[in-house]
C-alpha cells in the first residue's frame, strides 16, 4: 500500500447487473453512499451533489449527519457499461474546491464472480493533494471506503 492509493475489493452477493445499477445510478449511488445528487452520471459531465446520511444504515447515517449539506461534486470521467464508473472528486473536507484544486480519481470495477459479484474500488492521486491535507484525506477515505463498502448493493 502507498500513500497515493486505495483499493478495497469486496465480494457482493448479488448479480452485476445489481451491483452496476446501485453505482452507475447516481439516485441508487446516493441512497447507499449518502450524497443528493442533482442528475445522472454521463461521461465528461460535472453533477452537483450534496451529502445526506445514507438510508441504508442507521449507524453510518448518525455518523454522517454531522457532514450532510457539504458539497460532494464529480467529475464522470469514464461510464464503461457493466463494468467500470469512475469520477474525480476533492477527497475529504478540501478548502479548495475551484477548477484548479487538485482531485482523486475513484474507480468502480465489477467482474462477475462465483457467489456475486466482485467490486473494486480505486482511489489515486493523493500525492497531488497539498501536504497540509494529504494524510487526513487518506486516513477518512481510507476509513470511509471500507464502510462504503458493506453499504452498496444492499
Amino acid at each position: 500500500m502507498t500513500n497515493d492509493r486505495i483499493v478495497k475489493t469486496v465480494l457482493l452477493r448479488a448479480v452485476p447487473a445489481r451491483v452496476w445499477a446501485a453505482i452507475a445510478d447516481s439516485r441508487q449511488f446516493g441512497e447507499w453512499f449518502g450524497v443528493r445528487f442533482e442528475g445522472p452520471f454521463i461521461e465528461g459531465q460535472l453533477v452537483k451533489g450534496r451529502m445526506v446520511p445514507t438510508a441504508v444504515d442507521a449507524s453510518v447515517a448518525e455518523k454522517q449527519k454531522p457532514y450532510e449539506g457539504m458539497a460532494c461534486d464529480v467529475m464522470v470521467e469514464r461510464v464503461e457499461p457493466q463494468r467500470l464508473l469512475a469520477f474525480r472528486w476533492h477527497p475529504g473536507e478540501s478548502p479548495d474546491t475551484s477548477d484548479a484544486a487538485p482531485t482523486t480519481l475513484v474507480e468502480f470495477e465489477i467482474e462477475a464472480a462465483e457467489g456475486g459479484t466482485m467490486l473494486t474500488i480505486t482511489e489515486s492521486g493523493f500525492d497531488q493533494i497539498p501536504l497540509a491535507q494529504r494524510a487526513k484525506a487518506f486516513a477518512d477515505n481510507e476509513g470511509g471506503w471500507e464502510i462504503q463498502c458493506m453499504l452498496v448493493a444492499r
